[in-house]
Order: structure tokens, then sequence, then C-alpha cells
């Protein structure tokens, strides 16, 4: 008989596919995150879950699943789920690390240039009309930016994500500097960068691009103190976790001409509202949390999920496990 999996959302073909030949599984099949009273519910009766981002895995949840041994996390991060009380009950946590590393440094040096290039804004111009009723082709003070070139980029968290950005400034000709929790001498010396704490890294920086997971430390790590060592001409870019920035001291910060710009891929919440204020700014890029979004990048985070759990069933330690210290508690199996 084979273990039941609930999976929140219906992920990639080539995922769920490899999953449903060693589980009997459940989608979720709306768009939407199921509710937590369903949530509850489903995870009553099921060995594995597949889940989210956005799905609250709760003191409250797990004390719903008696029989729930694995949680397979679509995702590199896992701040939604009680890793401490997983470990507690002998359920292992897994994710999906390293895959996505690329698409998410690419999107962030879209959201580079298109912030300092304001290539949004000119777009816009150019759709609406506007353009056309400027009569006027070409003008020396047209939507100026920033050239790049001689800049120095800040880097806040040099793990793989981090890497990937520095190593695609070298083509642009940036001067890389970062902080980190642990310096990493042999990075510096690849890809020539300067490791320095977080106060001196926003004084210095003409970009400062944010790559931390979220915990308790990196909550509101950028902050209304901390904003004020930014340089007016400097622009900010988050392609992380949302809560990592204090929305309302960044906004005050952008309309107060204390920063230049922002490029924001995530938000303190998911989705953000249409009347957050930031979203009003024209100084603002905004997107809907894309950094993976490419085909090649989520199909391999599907395959991942389905490798964790096959591993587990298999009596193996899962490939990608999160809380090690679960192994004390239980092994892997669901014997």
């Amino acid at each position: 008989m084979k273990p039941k999996c609930f999976i929140t959302r219906k992920i990639p073909d080539v995922g769920l596919n490899k999953i449903g030949q060693h589980f009997e599984i459940e989608v979720w099949e709306k768009d939407t995150p199921p509710p937590k009273e369903i949530l509850r519910e489903k995870v009553r009766y099921v060995n594995a879950l597949v889940t989210l981002l956005t799905d609250p895995i709760d003191k409250e949840v797990l004390a719903n699943a008696p029989k729930l041994r694995i949680i397979s996390q679509y995702a590199v991060g896992y701040d939604n789920i009680d890793i401490e009380e997983c470990t507690r009950r002998g359920i292992y946590v897994t994710n999906t690390p390293g895959v996505l590393t690329d698409a998410v440094a690419d999107l962030t040096w879209a959201l580079i240039l298109s912030i300092t290039r304001r290539i949004v804004e000119a777009h816009d111009y150019v759709i609406s009309g506007k353009w056309e009723e400027s009569k006027v082709g070409w003008h020396p003070t047209l939507m100026l930016g920033t050239e790049l070139k001689g800049k120095i980029l800040g880097i806040i968290g040099m793990g793989r994500i981090g890497q990937a950005v520095a190593k695609r400034a070298i083509g642009f000709g940036i001067k890389v500097i970062y902080y980190s929790r642990k310096r990493k001498e042999e990075i510096e010396k690849e890809l020539n960068a300067e490791f320095v704490d977080l106060n001196t890294l926003l004084r210095k920086s003409d970009i400062i691009s944010i790559h931390v997971s979220l915990n308790k430390d990196t909550y509101h790590m950028i902050n209304s103190e901390n904003l004020r060592l930014v340089k007016p001409t400097a622009y900010l870019i988050n392609t992380s976790r949302g809560a990592v920035i204090d929305e309302k001291a960044l906004y005050i910060a952008l309309t107060s001409g204390k920063i230049a710009g922002a490029a924001l891929d995530v938000f303190e919440k998911e989705p953000t509202l249409s009347d957050n204020p930031l979203l009003k700014l024209r100084n603002v890029i905004a997107t809907p949390h894309i950094g993976s979004a490419t085909n090649e990048t989520r199909n391999k985070m599907a395959e991942i999920v389905a490798d964790n759990l096959i591993a587990f069933l298999n009596n193996i330690i899962p490939p990608n496990l999160v809380n090690t210290d679960v192994r004390r508690i239980r092994k892997p199996g669901f014997d």
C-alpha cells in the first residue's frame, strides 16, 4: 500500500508524475493556498506533505498530523515551517537548494538594470502615448539614469545566490563589497570582493542587493535606523524575503530623498495589497515573487521535491534534509 501524500498546490508534472509512481497523492488544485482549516484536516490522514512558502506549517497544524513523517518543501526557504516542532515530532523537512541560484541572480540583475536605467518608467512613457505627445524624438535630458561602471555593489548575504550575483557584476566593471555572517576569503579572491560590516556596506554602496534567509536576526534588517546611512543616490534590490525590509521605513526613505530607488520582488505580505504605498512611487519597481520563475528552475524544483520524498520512502536520508537533528529521533522511512 502506497503512503499518502497531500500536495498543497499543483507543481510541474515532472514532479507530480514521479511522486505519483510511489505515493497515493492528492493535489490542491486551486492557485490560492488551502485555508488553514483545510490544511489541518488534510494532514490528519497523510504520511507526507509537499508545501510552499505560503503554507503555515505551525504547531497547530502539526498537532493534527499523527501519521506525518516528511515535509518536502517546494522552495529554498522554509520560514513557514516550525522546524523545531517538526524535529521534536520526528518529522523530516527538506527543501530545494541550489537549483534556483542562477534564476534569482538573473532576476536580480534584471531589476538592477531596470531601476538604474528607468526601464519600466521609459516603457510606460512610450506605450501611454506621452512620447508621441511630447513631439520630442530625442532629448539630452530625457529619462536620465545611472551608469553601472565604476559603481560599488553591496551584497548582503554571500551564499549561493549572493555569489552568483557577484560573478555577474564582473562584466559590468563594478566593485563588489559584501556583508555575511561568515567571512569567505576564498570567494573574495575569486570575485575580488571585499568583506565589510553592514553599516559600512550601507554607507559605501551605490547598489545594495539582499540575499539572506528570513529569521529572527534578519527580520527588518533594513530599517529606519540604518537606512539613514544609505547614499541618496543608492538603489536597494530585494529578491530574498520581504520582511527583511521594514516597508514603512523604506517608504519614508524613498519619499524623502534618502535613497534613489528600490526594486522589490518580495514583500512583507504576499500578495502585497494594491494600496501598498510603495506601489504608488515612480522610483519603485515591483515584481510578484518571480525569482525562480523559469521553466527550467521550476521543473527542477519539482524533481528535487520528488527525489527527497522517494529517498525517504526507501529508508534513505533525503539529499536536502534541513533539520538534520531529526535523525536522532527517527530513522527515515514509513515503517
